[in-house]
């Protein structure tokens, strides 16, 4: 279950990817912004690779690793799918930032969830004040839709929830925000792949 971009290739993790995880994980942003564990430890990249590949074959989770020519540099995963539906998690490691990864590699899976995959919705979740993701997944046409007081728990404590949604009738541009600056110039066009056509290459932070 391969994705590919113009610069990119998405894979499900193997355990070639452990020592990579593992390293990326002690970035403090990583620890801080999404539910792995802190300390993070080889064992739990270990772990992690093995809970992807039994949710593959379960069809709960489908987690890719993303690597550029160098290697890895992040993770992309639609987690709990169900009814039609699946909530999108993703990051990027330290070193690869501000290169669009994050956008290129979540165009690629919107695409294939709202399209081979036939989902219905997809859901974005945050704790409130990860800007850095929720610029990504403005940027990939989610709308937002709320907070959720508590919503979630990072770092042994409940902090509220940001929560945005993404339906398969959307037009995927972007929309303001109301807890992001306004968008006072174009993006750049994010080129999507046609139903049943071949995958574009897109233009241009998981569980």
């Amino acid at each position: 279950m391969t994705l590919r971009t113009g610069r990119l290739v998405l894979t499900p993790p193997t355990e070639a990817d452990i020592d990579a995880i593992h390293l990326a994980c002690q970035d403090p942003e990583v620890q801080r912004w999404t539910t792995v564990p802190s300390p993070y430890t080889r064992q739990d990249a270990e772990q992690f690779v093995e809970l992807t590949a039994e949710r593959w074959q379960s069809g709960e989770e489908l987690t890719w690793a993303i690597h550029d020519a160098t290697g890895l540099v992040g993770m992309v995963g639609l987690h709990r799918i169900a009814d039609g539906a699946a909530e999108i998690g993703y990051w990027v490691s330290a070193a690869a930032r501000g290169r669009g990864y994050g956008a290129e590699a979540g165009c690629a899976v919107v695409d294939f969830a709202l399209g081979p995959m036939r989902l219905e919705r997809l859901e974005w979740h945050a704790v409130a004040g990860n800007v850095a993701s929720a610029r990504l997944a403005r940027s990939l046409g989610f709308r937002f839709e709320g907070v959720r007081r508590q919503g979630t728990r990072t770092a042994g404590r409940r902090e509220d929830a940001w929560l945005a949604g993404l339906v398969s009738g959307d037009d995927r541009s972007p929309v303001d925000w109301p807890v992001l600056a306004p968008l006072t110039s174009a993006l750049p066009v994010m080129r999507r792949r046609a139903r049943g056509g071949r995958a574009l290459r897109a233009g241009a932070a998981a569980r």
